[in-house]
């Protein structure tokens, strides 16, 4: 099966290592994740794909994660938009016949528009074509199967063996940019949850506007009174915009 992987932050791999394995995607990441700190970990997930036998894709790390605040917070969405018809050109042009990425869960904003891209691009892919391209997401906070039973019956699921299992973990403490999320998640999840990894299918078009206060509003809060950011990136006056600007291009561009 030909598939894509598109990511917002290096690392995200890890949540799908064995899904890596398996379908080797082409793997597409918006941001290098040096958040605040200036320090690239593109190197870490080329090395995993490398040994994962998956391939980088055309948009991979060239924007910094403070390039992406700023151009959301400035409501300046050209790059984004500009992925997106990439997105659907290589689904196009590669006869992809599966795309796997971040869900949106509300928790970093960087994940959350990884997540309009995707929907994006495969809308304008039906829109063009007819033909609707499967698209799965997979969670980035908490045990994988959370949530799993309300789309237990369309997702994929992979239960790894032991070696498997065993690959994963090397790749994950082997990560050294991600050492203090790898131990948070290990500590609170326990490690045989992970050994499970889930992928739900997606419907942009029953995609309902996110309930609540997300918590990365409440985090840009604490980043902006430690100096990090000047501005606090939130959902209503930055991201909604974002969303209908993809859902104004996807039309223009059908």
């Amino acid at each position: 099966m030909r598939t894509i992987l598109v990511i917002a932050h290096p690392g995200h791999e890890l949540r799908v290592h064995g899904w890596l394995e398996t379908t080797r995607p082409e793997v597409w990441v918006l941001t290098d994740g040096s958040g605040h700190t200036g320090r690239s970990r593109i190197a870490s997930t080329t090395r995993v794909l490398a040994a994962a036998g998956a391939a980088p894709g055309p948009v991979y790390g060239q924007m910094t994660d403070v390039d992406l605040y700023n151009a959301v917070l400035n409501l300046e969405h050209r790059p984004f938009t500009s992925i997106v018809d990439q997105l659907a050109q290589a689904v196009l042009r590669d006869d992809v016949e599966c795309i796997a990425g971040d869900a949106e869960e509300g928790y970093n904003p960087a994940h959350d528009i990884c997540r309009l891209v995707i929907n994006a691009a495969t809308d304008l892919v039906e829109l063009r074509t007819d033909k609707r391209i499967p698209s799965y997401d997979f969670t980035l906070v908490g045990a994988p199967q959370r949530g799993a039973d309300e789309h237990r019956a369309h997702a994929l699921w992979l239960d790894l063996d032991d070696a498997a299992f065993a690959r994963k973990l090397s790749a994950a403490h082997n990560y050294p940019e991600l050492q203090a999320e790898v131990e948070s998640a290990l500590s609170v999840t326990d490690a045989a949850n992970f050994r499970l990894e889930y992928l739900r299918l997606v419907d942009s078009h029953t995609r309902a506007p996110f309930a609540g206060r997300p918590f990365y509003e409440e985090y840009g809060e604490r980043q902006v009174q430690a100096g990090h950011y000047s501005h606090v990136l939130r959902y209503r006056e930055h991201m909604l915009p974002l969303a209908a600007a993809l859902t104004a291009h996807v039309r223009r561009n059908s």
